[in-house]
């Protein structure tokens, strides 16, 4: 796991040899080579990653997002360690992403679909265990945990071994018939496309929206313990547009497009 919460370091170690660092450095912002960045723990660092919802939110909250047809949040709200504070002696640390986090989505009813509110822990946070859980047992550190009206369901990243809560909810599952076709594979499913057969699950159509959404949560750790209102079709925030200048990246002098 890369490293979070830690502050820019000021030493400035010898290039490897075998590493072009402008090049790696792409549209980042120009800064003198550092193991901490390079090849690795870039992901925890603003500037080169999206840190740990960036990272491993496409693998889980694609589940809900996709299963309960979310569409896109209309408000979204981080809560980060010691009480919204970024990590550095307790004043703003804007170089990497806070050590962990809880961001809290809400996604409006459509159709006949109810309103739902989505829950992100990160860091070593987890939400509550549910009641229903037997002595001993415990939430998977990488996964999805489901609250509906008459249960709950959890499962691990990727969609794996999902399970319900209460047990006597088990047979119910078992006689709902299997109406979803079953995937081959990612890979499969790309090479049928590309020989022009059927489209694949996450196509662009839908892996772009639900990008937006765990990219809004990364934007909201800008702005911790401010409950932000995001306009979709405009691809902006409506109550506060200082953060809009962070929606789109600003690329370094050679590198824009």
């Amino acid at each position: 796991m890369w490293k979070q919460g830690i502050v820019r370091p000021t030493d400035t170690p010898q290039v490897p040899a075998t590493l072009d660092w402008n090049l790696w450095l792409g549209p980042a912002r120009e800064r003198p080579y550092h193991p901490a960045y390079a090849p690795h723990n870039w992901r925890g660092w603003w500037d080169y990653g999206t840190g740990a919802l960036g990272d491993m939110g496409c693998h889980i909250i694609d589940h809900p997002v996709w299963a309960l047809n979310l569409g896109a949040p209309t408000t979204v709200e981080a809560r980060t360690t010691l009480d919204g504070s970024f990590i550095d002696q307790n004043k703003p640390n804007f170089d990497s992403f806070p050590i962990a986090a809880i961001i809290t989505y809400e996604f409006p009813a459509r159709g006949q679909l109810p309103s739902v509110k989505m829950t992100w822990y990160d860091g070593g946070l987890m939400p509550p265990t549910p009641s229903e859980m037997a002595s001993g047992q415990r939430l998977p550190d990488n996964g999805v945990l489901y609250v509906g009206s008459k249960g709950k369901m959890y499962h691990s990243s990727h969609g794996g071994m999902p399970q319900l809560l209460p047990g006597t909810l088990l047979d119910q599952a078992r006689s709902v018939p299997k109406t979803i076709e079953r995937s081959p594979g990612h890979y499969e499913e790309w090479y049928q496309a590309l020989k022009g057969g059927k489209r694949p699950v996450d196509n662009f159509d839908y892996a772009g929206p639900m990008t937006e959404t765990v990219l809004l949560g990364v934007l909201s750790l800008r702005s911790p313990g401010n409950r932000l209102e995001w306009d979709s079709d405009q691809l902006k925030v409506k109550n506060a547009p200082e953060l809009n200048q962070f929606v789109h990246k600003e690329y370094r002098a050679g590198w824009t497009l």
